[in-house]
Order: structure tokens, then sequence, then C-alpha cells
């Protein structure tokens, strides 16, 4: 105890910020008078340092090292900036925040250092969404984007996004997210900052971006529409919901500007709260989370809903199927967007050669069988969107996780803004042939099959217990699933020459079915992704869809078996 007192006073004397070294003196003071409930805290706080990544930085706020608080985002901030003069020299960097606890002085912080550093420190005018800052990058040419979020986690969290663009990369990655090696050149010269109360703020000197960035970007999100000449659009009724986050201002102005005017707002949950009061976690793929949207959607009776995550990056849409609101699958989602937009660069008479479409490996195999039915190129990607936005010649990506890019020529990240005005669009004109979503979805069985998708999610309070798994399915993978001999078993770090951050593991099966197993990036989890596809036979979509729901129960059942649960 006494070498982690040291430890946790030396970061109080070098913590900037008044009130995390009043927290971080009152958890020493209970340590230290016996609190065991304090001790583990304070073990918890200075288990390490928050660790800077492809992912940036993300972790509860509080005081310590391994926490999300001024002291670490300064020296996130001095190793950005470090690395920036090193590389560029004298640099733009763009910076925007959400509405999260921590956001605004997390922003002003990063600001400040850039200043001093030498930089243009170029600062959103108040919190906006995280495509806005994506946009930004892109639209000022800036070297860097910064975006202090923590995206759909829970309220606790906060977060610290790092985009490279302008002169530090140039090449198809040009505005996305970092990936390696960058990231490990901004962790190494972030280590290297000997002391927070060391590294130069400025008083003053960043700017403040514009509003008009913002409308630029508000009407380059509502342009995925297209025109609406014969005004069909305010016809569509639209519920939508930012989740207690920061969308609602720019989903509601892209709506309007694409020519949506019948739209209703969960009132509940339309202005920023950090707290996140009315869902258990701010996430729409958990349970509960849109069930306001729901309620408000049978109400008025909407034609759909959209749902954006907290920093709405992601968006969720539901519709009535079978005479129930539910919530499509994001595979569902990114199969629908991917079709249309295949099908409108054909009537543009858009050469397909060029046409990328993109997703992640664990996402449905029915985009590549969409690009391929309209003649363009597809590509598998690694998880999160720093690869998936830099693919080069693409034209759209997702991954299952609600995350949709429709525009990457403006947006090189998910954008849950563009994409629900997209599928907005898409619901209108279905609306005008006296057809809604669900028609469809089963428009692309009938054209492709059945493809069914589901995740199966193991967590483990043991962390070795993960890697422990995943030797045990690498070295004996199950030799069938759902009562079909398992065809092919891959070990995918093979597949993507060592880039997976973790062991991951490809099952095919005679069936057709799919199954990849791999370890969670952020939580202690090991996931599983599930596919079934089956052929529909004559119109029959029931039996086809009946056929794949059986199969893929055994899937689930065998699975879960070779998971030890």
């Amino acid at each position: 105890m006494s070498s982690l007192t040291d430890t946790a006073r030396r970061w109080v004397a070098d913590d900037p910020d008044g009130a995390t070294r009043a927290e971080l003196e009152r958890v020493i003071a209970a340590a230290e008078s016996g609190d065991e409930e304090a001790a583990a805290d304070l073990a918890d706080r200075f288990a390490g340092t928050l660790e800077f990544g492809t992912a940036g930085l993300r972790g509860k706020v509080g005081a310590g090292s391994n926490r999300m608080n001024r002291a670490v985002v300064i020296r996130a901030a001095a190793g950005v900036a470090r690395y920036l003069s090193d590389s560029v020299g004298q640099s733009v960097v763009a910076i925007g925040y959400d509405g999260r606890h921590g956001s605004i002085d997390f922003a002003t912080d990063t600001a400040a250092v850039m200043v001093a550093a030498g930089h243009r420190a170029l600062l959103m005018p108040r919190m906006l969404p995280t495509p806005v800052l994506a946009y930004a990058t892109r639209a000022l040419n800036a070297d860097a984007g910064i975006m202090v979020t923590a995206s759909h986690n829970p309220p606790q969290d906060n977060g610290y996004k790092v985009y490279l663009g302008g002169r530090a990369v140039t090449d198809s990655g040009q505005g996305a997210q970092i990936v390696p090696p960058y990231d490990a050149e901004i962790a190494s010269r972030i280590a290297a900052v000997p002391s927070v109360l060391e590294v130069p703020r400025a008083d003053s000197g960043w700017e403040t971006i514009p509003d008009s960035l913002v409308d630029d970007y508000v009407r380059t999100a509502a342009s995925a529409a297209g025109p609406d000449p014969d005004g069909r659009r305010a016809n569509t009724r639209i519920v939508i919901t930012s989740l207690h986050g920061v969308g609602s201002e720019c989903m509601q102005r892209a709506l309007r500007e694409a020519g949506f005017t019948d739209i209703h707002e969960v009132a509940e949950q339309a202005v920023p709260d950090p707290d996140f009061p009315t869902v258990a976690f701010p996430n729409p793929e958990e349970k509960g989370a849109i069930d306001l949207s729901l309620e408000l959607a049978r109400r008025v009776g909407a034609d759909v809903v959209i749902a954006n995550d907290p920093d709405a990056d992601r968006c969720a849409v539901a519709t009535v199927i079978d005479g129930e609101w539910r919530m499509l699958h994001g595979d569902v989602t990114g199969s629908l967007l991917g079709e249309l937009i295949a099908r409108h660069r054909a009537r543009l008479r858009m050469a397909p050669g060029s046409q990328v479409f993109a997703n992640s490996i664990v996402s449905s195999r029915q985009l590549k069988a969409i690009a391929e039915r309209h003649g363009h190129s597809h590509v598998n990607t690694l998880t999160g969107f720093k690869w998936l936005s830099r693919v080069p010649g693409l034209v759209f990506g997702y991954e299952e996780a609600l995350g949709y890019c429709v525009d990457p020529s403006s947006v090189r990240d998910k954008d849950g803004i563009s994409a629900g005005t997209l599928m907005a669009t898409f619901v209108a004109d279905l609306k005008a042939e006296g057809r809604t979503l669900a028609d469809a979805v089963d428009d692309l069985a009938r054209d492709y099959g059945v493809y069914l998708t589901h995740q199966v999610s193991v967590r483990y309070s043991d962390l070795a217990e993960i890697p422990a798994t995943m030797a045990r399915l690498l070295a004996n993978p199950p030799a069938s699933l759902a009562n079909a001999p398992v065809t092919a078993t891959d070990d995918m770090n093979e597949g993507f020459a060592g880039l997976l951050p973790t062991s991951g593991l490809h099952l095919a099966t005679s069936s057709g079915a799919r199954v990849i197993i791999r370890p969670s990036g952020t939580e202690p989890k090991v996931k599983a992704y599930l596919e079934v596809i089956k052929p529909v036979e004559g119109d029959d979509i029931a039996a086809a869809r009946a056929a794949a729901t059986e199969e893929m129960a055994l899937l689930e059942a065998d699975v879960r078996a070779a998971l030890g649960v």
C-alpha cells in the first residue's frame, strides 16, 4: 500500500486539475484508513496506464493513470503534437467534442497544447457528432483530427479518437482514424512526456471553426438523398432519437434539408445528457435502448424509426415486420443500403470496375453477393472503420455493429447522419410505390437468398481464460456444426498477415454456414459471429427463413458447447 499511495501522491503533484486532485486525495486517505473498497479502487486507478492504440484512448473518467482525465489527455495531446512536429512540421489540427463528462475540458486542453507546440488548432463551435469532426478533417485539409468521445460506451466513460490527413497521410486513408504504425509512433511520444505540468499550454490562440462548416456538413449529409422533385418525402413520417447524445441537431437538419418535414423526436432523449437517464446502456443495439422510439412510432403511426448512438456515428433502423415494430439487424440494414447504392450507381451508368464495396470480416457475406451481381468489387477488412474507410475506391462500407459509410469522399468513417438520411429516402421511395422496408427485405431474399446472422458473446471474469479458450479451439476445432461437416478451418491471423490484434478462428460447413470466433478488442469477451444462408425456392421466403432459423438454433447450440457455455 505504501508504494501504491506514493505513486498516487506523485500523480496528485503532477495533476493540473483541482477536482481530480481532491478526488484522488480522498481515495488515498480512505485507503490508508483501512477502507478495503477504497484500497481496491486506488489499485484499479493505477493498475497501469490507459493505453493509446488504434482506438485512441477510452476509459472511465476519474483521477489516476488508468482513467480518462485532464492529465492523461494533456499527455496524449503532447504526444500527438510531437508526432505532427516530427513528421510534417507546423500542422493544422481540427478538434471536436461531444456531451460526455469532461469532453469540453479535454478538447480545450488539446487545443491549448497544440497552440503552444506551434500548431494551428481549430476547435468545433459546440458539442457535435463525430462525423462532423471526420468531415472537418478532410474539408479543412487538416493534418490531424481529434474527437473527444466514448461513442456508445457507458456513462462513466470518455475517449479520444485521432484521425490523420492533410500532409500526415496522403493515401486512401487520408482523413481516416489511425492504424499501425501511426498508433505506436504516437504512443511512444506520449510515453516520453516527462511531466504533465511541464507540457506547455497556451492560454489562448486557438480558433473556433465557423458554423458554416457545420452547415456544409449538413448539406453534404442531405445530398446523399438526392433530389425530391415530386415532394414525396414530405409524406414520410419519421421518428428519431439521439439517445441523449449530440446527434439531434444535425439529424433534424439533414432530414429537413433533404425534404422531410414530418419528423417526430423522442423528447425524453433529445437533449444531450452525459448520464443517459432513460437507457441502461446508450447503444441502440442494447435491449430496451430504443423502446421509447418504438412507443412513439406506434403512437404517431410512423413509417420508420432512425436511432443514433450518442456521438451519431452509428445508425439503427426500425420498421414494422409481421405487424410488430422491430429493429433491423445491422447486417440487414447494410445489405439494404448496399443494394440501394449499387442500383443507384447502375442508373447513373457509372463504370462498375472502379467501385468497391466493403464490410468487416465478421459482417454478412450478402454484401459480397450484392457487389458481384452489380459488377462491383468487394473487399473484406479487419473489424473497425479505421480499416474500412481507407479501402481504395470505396463507395460503400459497413460493419454489423450499426456502422455505415455512404459517402466516403466526404467522411472517411461511419456516419449515422448521412446513413439515416439515405435510409429515410429509401423508405419514402418505397412508400410512394405502396411498399415498405419489410418488402425491401423480402426483395433481398428473393434476389440473394436468406442470409441470417447472429452473435454469441461469452464474458469472462478471469482474463486468462480468453487466450486459453482460443488456443483450445485453434488446436481442436469442432468437426461438425449444426449437423453439417466443417469443411474449412482457418486461423484468421494467417489470412490477415498478423494484423489482427487478437487470435481468430474461421469455420465453414458443407451447408454454407459460417462461424467466426474471436476475442473482443474492447471487452473481456469472446465473440462468435454466426451466419446461415438458405436459398428461396420459388417465392417461398417464409420456408427459407424457417429453415435458416432452425439451422441457426442448432449452430448456436454447437458454438456455445464449443465455447464451454
